[in-house]
């Protein structure tokens, strides 16, 4: 009878479960697939022999990352070890769900493993119910350890600078080439459009934009006249040709437009002007994008040729990883196979025919050149790809020594030798990333001190703001405060003009009395004792505050004067 063990790898850690009855599960396929989605059923199958946790979150990474590449980990060898009975009358037999890593185990182990069939379904279900075949392991705690684990392995992969992704190039140098197209077609369109009505501007005006420019500006050809010659001369920039196209107008063979066509035209060669113009920006794009990303190689070979190289290789890694000999015919690949089919002469150029040096060079140094180039774009690419600081430096010193190969095979000049010339690149190259670093700390410096400003700004302003709410709150105690002194200067109005009379009113004092008494119990009575304390501060703050009182009491003096005497 054959012993099977089922290793499952979780991100918590390794599992080794035992399988019971192997013959019968073997033959009844069809009932395992089923007793898989049932814990009670599963659990009388299998059984949990032994799990190992890993130790922390680097330890699961380290393995996770030899499983996927087909390797054993020195945990999973222990593991395996130490639990699997390999020596004994039952033959072990190990179940893995990976073919790559099964093949490995069986050349560390050798012992008989299995991949399909049974194991896939067992290992199913294992994957179902890891979480209650495990003790102390809840189905939270594993769902936690696979997204932590899935994250770390994911940055671990994509390691890359958001300002170096070479995918923005491989889809701008996609969609300029795209544009390229688009734009001849409907400038085509265009002309035929158009040259129903003026079909001598074909022949004068060769360029596409500038027909659908003109186009645009003429309209209707039998509205042209000297007054806008300055207009036609701003758009060809040729003073002939701007007389040669009002003449043209004056004597066409062309057919009579109308209106509502002469409109669609224009649009029409509004939209590939426009289409026109971004390209140009386009373009503008991947000649900056290019020196971030790939600066040597743009130095080298151009921009567009470059990018044209990364987008064929897939990305810069892909292109840092081929050899010479690839790079040299990247792009003629159905000439290649052709030739090897044919047995006919392979291919002496691909991509790098686009650019100058190739065209520069005699037929019979052409194959000579492309190879020497396709050397140098290489090294640009893998500098490019590897190095930290992005400089051109050794993109132009490369370039300088195509230049001079060239010169080589022309004139006979001896070229410098590729250790001086590298040794001289290095040492610029590293005066440059000195350069970059002391700029980018400049910069980080002057972003921590506007933000220091910032934040100290922030705190004047919420300051100021603390203290225009304590001002605001303090004036309305005042206020509030004000209305009792006034109160209280009112009986003290009172009690003067009582002196002034004297004895001779002695009825009207004992009604002062009487009323100022009155006025006092009301105020005791409204207000407590903490109220009288207020009252002192209101009388203090009313003294120190000589100018806003004064001149309630009086006029309220007057007025009681007056009551008096007619009372009187």
């Amino acid at each position: 009878m054959v012993l099977l063990h089922v290793l499952f790898e979780h991100a918590a850690g390794y599992a080794l479960f035992a399988v019971k009855e192997v013959e019968e599960i073997g033959m009844l396929l069809p009932q395992v697939e089923e007793s898989v989605l049932s814990i009670g059923k599963f659990n009388s199958m299998v059984s949990l022999a032994a799990f190992f946790p890993f130790k922390s979150a680097q330890a699961a990474l380290e393995n996770m990352n030899a499983i996927s590449e087909g390797v054993v980990h020195a945990d999973l060898k222990l593991f395996l070890e130490t639990n699997l009975p390999l020596s004994g009358k039952k033959k072990a037999m190990l179940g893995v769900s990976d073919a790559k890593i099964g093949a490995a185990l069986q050349e560390e182990f050798s012992i008989s493993i299995q991949t399909g069939g049974v194991v896939a379904e067992i290992t199913r279900g294992v994957r179902l119910h890891f979480h209650s075949l495990v003790k102390g392991l809840t189905g939270q705690a594993a769902s936690k350890a696979q997204l932590g684990l899935g994250h770390s392995y994911s940055r671990a992969k994509v390691k890359f600078n958001v300002n170096r992704v070479d995918n923005m190039i491989i889809q701008s140098i996609a969609l300029l080439d795209q544009l390229d197209k688009d734009i001849n077609t409907f400038s085509m369109r265009v002309r035929e459009w158009y040259g129903y009505h003026f079909p001598e501007l074909i022949k004068i005006v060769s360029d596409n934009s500038m027909y659908c420019r003109l186009a645009q500006l003429i309209g209707n050809r039998k509205e042209l006249s000297e007054e806008s010659l300055e207009s036609l001369e701003e758009v060809v920039m040729d003073n002939a040709k701007a007389q040669a196209i009002l003449e043209a107008s004056r004597s066409s063979m062309g057919m009579d437009i109308s209106p509502i066509d002469l409109i669609n035209i224009e649009r029409f060669s509004n939209r590939v002007v426009s289409l026109a113009a971004y390209r140009l920006e386009l373009q503008e794009y991947l000649r900056s994008k290019m020196s971030q990303v790939a600066p040597n190689l743009a130095a080298l070979i151009g921009e567009v040729v470059g990018a044209r190289l990364i987008s064929h290789a897939g990305s810069l890694t892909n292109l840092a990883k081929y050899p010479a000999s690839t790079v040299q015919i990247l792009g003629a690949e159905k000439a290649l196979f052709r030739a090897l089919k044919t047995r006919g002469n392979t291919p002496k150029y691909g991509l790098i025919f686009h650019s100058t040096f190739i065209g520069r060079a005699a037929a019979k140094n052409k194959g000579r050149i492309s190879r020497y180039l396709a050397n140098k774009c290489t090294i640009a690419s893998r500098i490019d790809c590897f190095s930290e600081v992005p400089t051109s430096v050794f993109g132009d010193k490369l370039r300088e020594q195509v230049e001079e190969r060239l010169s080589f095979y022309e004139t006979g000049d001896v070229p410098r030798k590729n250790v001086d010339v590298m040794k001289e690149a290095v040492q610029e190259a590293t005066d440059v990333a000195a350069e970059i670093k002391r700029k980018l700390e400049k910069k980080e410096k002057k972003r921590k001190k506007r933000e220091k400003k910032l934040q100290e700004a922030n705190g004047e302003t919420n300051g100021e703001a603390e203290v225009e709410n304590g001002e605001a709150d303090t004036g309305v105690v005042k206020k509030k405060k004000k209305k009792p002194a006034a109160e209280e200067m009112e009986v003290e109005a009172e009690e003067i003009p009582a002196a002034e009379n004297g004895a001779g009113d002695a009825p009207a004092k004992k009604k002062k009395k009487r009323k100022s008494e009155a006025e006092e119990a009301a105020a005791v009575e409204e207000t407590d004792t903490p109220s009288k304390k207020k009252k002192k501060q209101k009388t203090e703050t009313v003294e120190a505050e000589p100018e806003e009182i004064p001149e309630t009491p009086v006029s309220e003096k007057k007025k009681k004067k007056k009551k008096k005497e007619s009372a009187d």
